[in-house]
C-alpha cells in the first residue's frame, strides 16, 4: 500500500488573505507609528470627494490596534471562515465581507464623525452568525442561530451601554445583523 504525501492546502482564499493582509497592514501600521493605518487601514469622517475615503470604507477591516486585536479577530475568522468559504464559495464570502465593511464604515461615518474605525470585528460578527445558518433547512430558523444572536448580540447591546472603551460595540452589532440577513437569504438561494 502506498502512503500518501501530505501538502499544506490553499483551502479559503478570501480567509487566507484577509488573514496575509491585516498581518501586513498591523506591521507595517508598527514600522510607521500609526501613519499607514491612519492613511489606509482607518475609516473616519473626511471629504467624501477623497478616493482613499471610500478606499478606507473597505479596508478599515484590515487595520488592528495591535496584535492582541489582530489574533483575536483573525483566530475568530480562521475558525469560521473556511466552512463558510466552502459552503458558499470564495465569490460569495468576498461579497459578504465587502457588504460588511461597507456598511459598518457608513454608519460610523454617519452617527460618529470623530471617531474612527478600524479592525475585523465587524466581519467576525457577520461570521459568527452566518455560521449558525450552516444546516438551515427552508422553512425554519434553527435554534443555534437564535441562540448566537442573543448571546453575542446582546452581549454587544449590553456592552455598548454599560462599559466605556475604544471597542465599536455597534460595528458588531451591524456585523451580527448583516450576517444573520446574509445567511438567511443565502441559504434559502442556496437550498433550492
Amino acid at each position: 500500500m502506498k502512503k500518501k504525501k501530505l501538502r499544506v492546502t490553499f483551502n479559503a482564499p478570501v480567509v487566507l488573505s484577509i488573514v496575509a493582509v491585516s498581518f501586513a497592514a498591523t506591521l507595517l501600521g508598527y514600522i510607521t507609528g500609526g501613519l499607514s493605518g491612519r492613511l489606509l487601514f482607518m475609516t473616519y469622517r473626511s471629504s467624501l470627494l477623497s478616493p482613499l475615503t471610500w478606499l478606507r470604507a473597505f479596508t478599515h477591516i484590515f487595520g488592528h490596534a495591535d496584535w492582541a486585536h489582530l489574533v483575536g479577530n483573525m483566530s475568530y475568522l480562521l475558525l469560521l471562515g473556511p466552512m463558510l468559504e466552502e459552503k458558499y464559495g470564495s465569490e460569495t464570502l468576498a461579497a459578504v465581507v465587502a457588504i460588511t465593511a461597507f456598511v459598518t464604515s457608513l454608519v460610523n461615518y454617519i452617527l460618529f464623525p470623530s471617531v474612527a474605525l478600524f479592525g475585523a470585528s465587524g466581519v467576525v460578527f457577520a461570521f459568527i452568525l452566518l455560521s449558525s445558518f450552516t444546516s438551515f433547512k427552508e422553512g425554519e430558523i434553527p435554534l443555534t442561530f437564535i441562540l448566537v444572536a442573543v448571546f453575542f448580540i446582546g452581549q454587544q447591546v449590553i456592552e455598548g451601554i454599560t462599559v466605556r472603551d475604544n471597542i465599536s460595540n455597534l460595528s458588531h452589532i451591524i456585523g451580527g445583523i448583516l450576517g444573520g440577513l446574509l445567511g438567511y437569504g443565502l441559504n434559502i438561494r442556496y437550498s433550492h
